[in-house]
């Protein structure tokens, strides 16, 4: 079974924000390019970086190392929306919980973040 590719889908919100909507697999092969795709969000201005990780089926360590670099990156925050059970348990394990902003999928995480602010781009 061949592995499945990550897609971004990149949402330029106003008020400095943008949306990454994350669906397949994050992991070494494919955690470049978030970090990439965050890198190019930093360098256009954006301050706030609104990951929605609902449609992941695997984050492994490199998927969670490509979420501190992207907040390591910069003044930039990080806010993971859709956090489903075993994401969630990694995030707790590992301390990252508490560094970066976590709306479990439970509490409503689902929901687009920023869906009421108007698009821009």
């Amino acid at each position: 079974m061949a592995a499945q590719l990550l897609t971004i889908e990149v949402t330029r919100l106003d008020a400095g924000r943008a949306r990454l909507r994350l669906s397949g697999e994050l992991d070494f092969d494919t955690a470049p390019e978030l970090v990439a795709a965050a890198a190019d969000l930093r360098r256009d201005g954006y301050q706030e970086l609104l990951f929605d990780v609902g449609g992941l089926h695997l984050c492994d360590s490199s998927g969670l190392s490509a979420f501190l670099t992207a907040h390591r990156g910069g003044a930039v925050t990080i806010r993971l929306y859709g956090v489903g059970p075993q994401l969630q348990q990694l995030l707790d394990r590992t301390g990252l919980t508490e560094l970066l902003a976590v709306r479990r999928a439970a509490d409503g995480g689902q929901a687009a973040p920023g869906a009421d602010i108007r698009q821009v781009g």
